[in-house]
């Protein structure tokens, strides 16, 4: 598996917005929190994290501010349309935390590890190889490593 050629997009379910990442994520991941679990209808979500300056949207977004887990406010983008979440802005400055899921193509996006496993569903299995919290990254550095590692190896 090898990073794409950039840029590559995506969007949400309707169409009606669209974005574009103009270079790699800084690591891709899993988040088993409730509320991840809640917004995605899943049992975790797959989560991208990208600089600002690399990540352009186009179309009407609608924001909701909630409290996470971690006692933080993040605000959530949804398309004003379908309402399919695409990305978060956390308080840590210049990034944005996209749904990988969102991606025209995620083949090349396998996540590095987990954050917040210790409200992961019971049948899920974590894969211990990688790298995993059982709370939210405060330090979101091992996650970018594994990251980087992993895409050095396609180089």
């Amino acid at each position: 598996m090898s990073l794409p050629d950039f840029p590559v997009e995506g969007g949400c379910q309707c169409g009606a917005v669209r974005y574009r990442l103009k270079a790699s994520p800084l690591s891709v991941y899993n988040c088993h929190c409730k509320d991840c679990q809640r917004f995605s209808g899943a049992a975790w979500s797959m989560s991208m994290i990208v600089r600002d300056a690399d990540f352009e949207a186009s179309g009407e977004v609608e924001t909701y501010d909630r409290k996470a887990d971690s006692g933080n406010v993040i605000a959530m983008h949804f398309c004003a349309n379908c309402h399919g979440w695409l990305w978060n802005t956390p308080p840590a400055p210049g990034i944005k935390v996209v749904r990988a899921g969102t991606l025209d193509d995620l083949n090349w996006a396998p996540p590095v590890g987990n954050i917040w496993t210790d409200s992961k569903a019971a049948w899920v299995d974590i894969d211990q190889s990688l790298v995993n919290f059982p709370k939210g990254a405060v330090d979101r550095t091992p996650l970018f490593d594994a990251w980087t590692a992993l895409n050095s190896k396609d180089a």
